[in-house]
Formats: C-alpha cells, sequence, structure tokens
C-alpha cells in the first residue's frame, strides 16, 4: 500500500468513498445531502493536505490534515480519514493515522486533535486510542445519528 498527496485524477475514487460515508451520516457531522461538487471541494480544499491510500492502482483510504483553529490554535492539525468498506481489517485506517501524525510533524504541528469523533464509531475510537489520543472531552448528545438519535462525540487530543 502507497499514501500519496491526492491529485486532480483521484477526483472520482474519492467521490466514490466519501459520497456513501457522508449520506450515511454516522460519523462526520456535515450535510448528508451535500452535492458532489461540495464534497469534493470540501475535501480538498486550498487550506488541507489531502492524502489517498492506494494498492494495485485502487484507492482504497483518503485523509486530509489542516490546522484545526487560525491564529493561536494553528499549531493544533486536524484530521478527516474515510476508508473504503471494502478495506476494513487491512490496516488502511492505521496506516493513514501513521503517515498523517508523520506528516503533521514535518509541517510543524505540534499537537493534533479530532473534533467530532461520534461515541458509537467504536472502531475508530479504539484505533485513534490504540495510536495515542486520549478522550480529553465528552460532548453529551452532541450528534445527531440518523439511527440511534443523539448520541455523544469525543474530542480526542494526541501531542505531537
Amino acid at each position: 500500500m502507497m499514501i500519496r498527496p491526492a491529485r486532480a485524477d483521484d477526483r472520482a475514487a474519492l467521490l466514490a468513498l466519501l459520497q456513501p460515508v457522508i449520506a450515511g451520516g454516522e460519523t462526520y457531522a456535515l450535510d448528508r445531502d451535500m452535492s458532489a461538487e461540495a464534497i469534493l471541494d470540501y475535501w480538498l480544499g486550498a487550506e488541507k493536505d489531502t492524502f489517498v491510500a492506494e494498492s494495485d492502482g485502487v484507492v482504497l483510504g483518503t485523509y486530509y490534515l489542516r490546522a484545526n483553529q487560525a491564529g493561536g490554535g494553528r499549531h493544533v492539525a486536524n484530521c478527516g480519514y474515510v476508508t473504503s468498506g471494502k478495506a476494513t481489517g487491512r490496516g488502511v485506517a492505521r496506516a493513514m493515522c501513521r503517515h498523517s501524525l508523520d506528516h503533521a510533524r514535518t509541517r510543524g504541528f505540534r499537537a493534533m486533535q479530532f473534533n467530532c469523533v461520534v461515541s458509537t464509531n467504536t472502531r475508530a475510537v479504539a484505533l485513534w486510542q490504540a495510536m495515542g489520543f486520549e478522550i480529553v472531552g465528552r460532548l453529551p448528545g452532541a450528534f445527531e445519528h440518523p439511527e440511534q438519535g443523539p448520541v455523544d462525540a469525543f474530542v480526542m487530543f494526541q501531542t505531537l
């Protein structure tokens, strides 16, 4: 598996990964009915470094890295990750997280924060904890899950 910067010719593969996750509404606090163009504009925004994980020419996952805040908070990175359902259990998310931590250090970030990790996304919570993130805050009922209703969201943090 190779992780590389996203290219213009990755747009269709990125959309194929992102659209079902966003429309599913279970893990991202984004409008579930975002247009294809809005999804790509969000994920590939100029303020983000966007990467893809691919194997044998097939995109298995993607992540972006950006500053979590402006000004006094710009030394803390933030990321978003999506993997293909076909890649479950293959270490793609772990590899992207490791890559993102290294890339954040290279960019001079001193910490990484995930602002809204949905508590029902137990695989992600467990992986982030295994990668050194701590739950530093619980936001009661902060996420409207499409099937479970209001569920908690976690703020997760790691010093780099």
